[in-house]
């Protein structure tokens, strides 16, 4: 993981993590305005719409800059292509931060959500300096569990029915890890 404080990259084997802009929300509207993305996140709303990703995007710098949350867009490090997006919240009083994450779904199955939490475990730790970082997703999602456990994660627990979505209650489960636990 190479991250550029200048330009607020970070680059990865396969990828480019860089803040979006306003050009990134026709492509992000397409690839939120899928069911299957909305389901398995916890607050992106359905239909998503054009308004909805510049709304979202509005703020990402500001809130870089400000230390709160660092929002980046998941992309192919040659082409540019925009694959998705992944962020780390940054709880100051508290030395730590939750990983989020979503991949469009023409890009699952490839390993760049994996890859770019890797990467961002390395910023949280290494850049951030944190001193630890969780992770938490839907039990009917096992796939975003797997990205989860890949880089290192373990399991923490389990809030039974925590959120409702769609009518139905769902079980949040959370993983964490701690910078002196990471290299082991």
């Amino acid at each position: 993981m190479i991250y550029n404080d200048s330009n607020k990259t970070i680059i990865t084997e396969r990828l480019l993590l860089r803040l979006f802009t306003k050009a990134d929300a026709e492509t992000v509207t397409r690839l939120c305005n899928d069911y299957n993305i909305y389901k398995n996140t916890l607050t992106l709303p359905y239909p998503y719409t054009l308004d909805c990703a510049m709304s979202w995007i509005e703020h990402h710098s500001e809130n870089f800059d400000a230390d709160k949350l660092y929002e980046f867009a998941i992309c192919d490090r040659e082409t540019g292509a925009l694959y998705g997006a992944i962020a780390l919240s940054n709880h100051q009083r508290y030395d730590n931060g939750e990983l989020s994450y979503w991949v469009g779904q023409p890009f699952w199955g490839n390993g760049y959500a994996t890859e770019a939490a890797k990467a961002i475990l390395d910023f949280a730790f290494d850049v951030k300096k944190y001193h630890k970082v969780y992770a938490r997703h839907f039990a009917s999602n096992p796939a975003s569990g797997q990205v989860i456990q890949k880089i290192g994660m373990k399991k923490e627990g389990v809030l039974m029915d925590h959120v409702k979505k769609d009518d139905r209650y769902e079980d949040l489960i959370y993983y964490g890890i701690v910078r002196d636990k990471m290299k082991e």
